[in-house]
């Protein structure tokens, strides 16, 4: 099955997994969707994350985080960048999300990254999603 938007598809089995209270879930792999999951992990979003290899197909394993009454960290996952209509900024206009208690993700040219971090590196590029 081919998936028009691949990084639209994992944030919505993230989203959904956290929501049926799974303890991990499986995506298939990609460097965009590696980095992504990367800053997940590093601004504790998730507990852990790592590559497997099932019968030859490369997929990232994600184990998922909850609080203390079992609620998902992860409340919220928007994409905004979609193939249909990008969405750029420069690092002067860099949105916050919930008033800096959520993470932007940007693709720039240093890489993928959050937006407080290319907003220090003085670097805009293309807003990939939200994460509160």
């Amino acid at each position: 099955m081919s998936v028009s938007d691949p990084v639209a598809d994992m944030l919505t089995k993230i989203r959904n997994a956290g929501l049926a209270r799974h303890e991990k879930v499986d995506i298939p792999t990609s460097k965009l969707k590696l980095e992504i999951v990367k800053i997940l992990k590093t601004e504790g979003y998730i507990k852990n994350f790592k590559k497997i290899t099932q019968d030859g197909v490369n997929t990232i394993r994600i184990f998922l985080k909850y609080d203390e009454k079992q609620n998902p960290v992860i409340h919220g996952l928007e994409r905004i960048s979609k193939p249909g209509r990008r969405v750029y900024t420069g690092y002067k206009d860099m949105p916050r999300v919930y008033n800096g208690y959520g993470t932007l993700i940007v693709s720039t040219s240093l890489g993928v990254t959050t937006g407080k971090k290319a907003a220090e590196k003085k670097v805009g590029g293309e807003i990939l999603c939200t994460v509160w």
